[in-house]
């Protein structure tokens, strides 16, 4: 990376950590109960270095930043930083830049595992089951999709693409007959609610997996950033230096799913962060993955902490879930990207 390049990357990157910090700050403040930046940051202050900081404020304050505000900011950055990850990841592996969790079915296959769970009550893993539950129907959906698109020994991209939305309509299908088998009125609802996307129930005991999935799954893609980047130049390109391309794709798939699988359990199926984030980072610092992986992760949950303080202010006191605001930017962003591609496809054959 040159000087001048490494100079405007370093600039980037502190826009987007004091967007994000503006944001979260933002979410701590804003809500029902208004409460000023500067208290939120002196009660911040105090839980964070109590012997420094004055700790005499209002203790309805504390509350409402500390339990009840603060997890579910936290929980909204580290859910917006994963999906972005993966869907930057997705849209290497298969070098199509529609791919996202959705896309593939991953998402679906989540939604299947945690739905069931919710659906029967299930506690065999206690607070753990519906996050491993997801996990398994995330790899479940992902196996089955790399299945269907394999042939004569090799996965093509457009293939893979049609496997997985083919997959993820079945198992739509399959989430929405369990919802109507549910024995359960208020268990129906509850599932219901959770399939619209949301970060409402968030709580400091439900942050650490996530959290802890996010960053051992970012750490494990930029190790392999260089890899991801070979990727992008083709199979055959990627083959010649050296590249096991199936078993790269296959393992990459793996912590994609796992990724998704966890953030699905925690918020529900929030759709189109995974599709929107990596082409405006692209914009930002370029295709290349030891850059923009960090950027998709700042971005992501930047957007995210947003759009929640907007689903739940917007409509005060009722609440918006934060998968319908974030499907309504993003329908129209995807509409753009096919038309985008159209228009590049058409001056291409015009060439």
């Amino acid at each position: 990376m040159k000087h001048p390049e490494r100079w405007r990357y370093s600039a980037v990157l502190l826009v987007l950590i004091l967007a994000l910090a503006a944001s979260m700050l933002a979410g701590l403040a804003i809500g029902s109960i208004a409460i000023p930046p500067g208290e939120v940051v002196r009660t911040l202050g105090h839980h964070l270095a109590p012997g420094l900081v004055d700790g005499s404020g209002s203790t309805h304050v504390d509350t409402v930043v500390v339990q009840v505000r603060a997890p579910r900011v936290v929980l909204g950055a580290v859910v917006g930083a994963g999906l972005a990850v993966v869907g930057m990841t997705l849209q290497a592996l298969v070098r199509n830049p529609l791919a996202d969790p959705y896309l593939l079915g991953v998402s679906s296959g989540a939604s299947v595992g945690a739905v069931g769970v919710l659906v029967t009550g299930t506690t065999f893993l206690g607070v753990a089951s519906t996050s491993v539950a997801a996990f398994v129907g995330a790899l479940g959906a992902l196996a089955l999709v790399y299945a269907l698109s394999r042939a004569g020994g090799r996965i093509t991209t457009t293939r893979l693409v049609l496997a997985g939305v083919a997959v993820a309509y079945v198992l739509s299908a399959v989430t929405s007959l369990m919802l109507l088998l549910a024995d359960s009125g208020d268990r129906a609802r509850q599932v219901l609610t959770w399939l619209l996307g949301g970060l409402g129930g968030a709580h400091w005991d439900a942050l650490w997996l996530p959290l802890g999935a996010v960053l051992v799954g970012l750490v494990a893609l930029l190790a392999h950033a260089r890899t991801l980047n070979v990727l992008l130049a083709g199979d055959e390109a990627a083959i010649t230096m050296g590249v096991d391309v199936d078993r790269f794709r296959a393992q990459t798939f793996v912590v994609a799913s796992l990724l998704t699988g966890v953030l699905v359990a925690v918020s529900g199926p929030i759709g189109f962060v995974g599709l929107i984030m990596p082409h405006a980072v692209r914009l930002l610092v370029g295709g290349d993955h030891r850059r923009s992986l960090p950027a998709a992760a700042l971005t992501g949950a930047a957007f995210l902490v947003v759009a929640d303080l907007a689903a739940r202010t917007v409509a005060s006191p009722q609440e918006i879930p934060v998968g319908v605001l974030t499907a309504l930017c993003g329908g129209p962003f995807f509409l753009w990207l096919i038309r985008r591609d159209a228009r590049r496809a058409v001056a291409g054959g015009v060439a």
